[in-house]
């Protein structure tokens, strides 16, 4: 197995279940009100250490009752903490979720202590003994978090570490196109439909991946729901497709556990293809049940599903 080296946000998800929004000024009534560990860097660290692999994560929690459940399963699972930062004055980050029946999320979050990760602490020898770095590009937004993320895939790239980047809906809308430039040199860039579109300002996903190789960006994943995922390179163009499940409960950290899966197939040595594959698999069983990390996918688990799922396509 690999070593991962992890930056990204810990939080605390609130999740409401409600029949429907409430409209501007109104008040809805929840069916069920659940309280679990989230954050992409959390759930990627998580996910990553379940499936067998050394992982260390960096990021900053602060005060308050919500510092210890986000760092609940990451510790449950074995990850190296001793890079997490703690700031005095500010509470750890928390995301409300409103959860339809349609399993669709409307999210309001506050980023609390996460944008103090300090650069200043970054310890470059930590990085350089791992193997990857997976990041959350929620890190690249602002605050001290930026110059540490900046600074840590530098080192990660001089020291020759396989890079990943995992996009998000908050990070692509506060940065749009300037985030194509800090991402230029990574090596795998994940991402959803809705991401792409955002990013490059154009309408169709050929369209937005011609847009991203003009720009430098080669090796693109992009993550189409229920169709599955599009592994996109110079030589490749391919629509993996989705693991067909019921029983979808919530699709809060699917997109993270996708990612986590993608890097540990990379990284086992697989081929593009079976390595979306495993990250179409985690995707979907994250969906059945409640909670950002509440699923376990074990590396056996997707060597299973993902065994059966060539089967299908051959």
């Amino acid at each position: 197995m690999s070593k991962f080296f992890v930056v990204g946000d810990v939080t605390a998800d609130l999740m409401y279940f409600v029949k429907a929004l409430p409209e501007a000024g109104g008040e809805v009534t929840v069916t069920r009100a659940v309280t679990e560990p989230g954050g992409a860097g959390g759930t990627i660290a998580t996910a990553l250490a379940r499936l067998g692999h050394e992982v260390t994560i960096a990021t900053c929690i602060g005060q308050g009752p919500f510092s210890e459940l986000a760092l609940k399963n990451v510790l449950a699972s074995g990850v190296d903490i001793s890079h997490v930062q703690r700031d005095p004055n500010l509470q750890t980050g928390s995301v409300i979720l409103l959860v339809t029946p349609d399993a669709q999320r409307t999210m309001i979050s506050s980023t609390g202590a996460s944008r103090n990760l300090d650069a200043a602490y970054l310890k470059a020898d930590a990085i350089r003994s791992c193997d990857a770095l997976v990041m959350s590009a929620y890190s690249l937004v602002g605050g001290l978090q930026r110059e540490y993320a900046v600074k840590a895939l530098s080192i990660a790239r001089q020291a020759g570490l396989t890079t990943f980047i995992d996009m998000g809906s908050g990070a692509v809308n506060a940065l749009q196109d300037r985030l194509i430039s800090l991402v230029q040199n990574v090596d795998y860039i994940l991402m959803n439909q809705k991401e792409l579109f955002t990013l490059t300002g154009q309408e169709s996903i050929s369209e937005a991946i011609e847009e991203l190789a003009l720009e430098g960006i080669q090796r693109v994943i992009v993550k189409v729901g229920e169709m599955g995922s599009i592994v996109v390179t110079p030589e490749l163009n391919e629509l993996i497709e989705a693991l067909e499940i019921d029983g979808v409960l919530d699709s809060t950290g699917a997109g993270d556990y996708y990612t986590a899966a993608f890097a540990h197939g990379i990284m086992q040595g697989y081929d593009l293809q079976h390595a979306a594959r495993f990250g179409n698999v985690a995707g979907a069983l994250n969906t059945t049940a409640v909670g950002a990390q509440k699923v376990v996918v074990t590396a056996d688990m997707l060597d299973d599903y993902a065994e059966d799922m060539l089967a299908v396509e051959n």
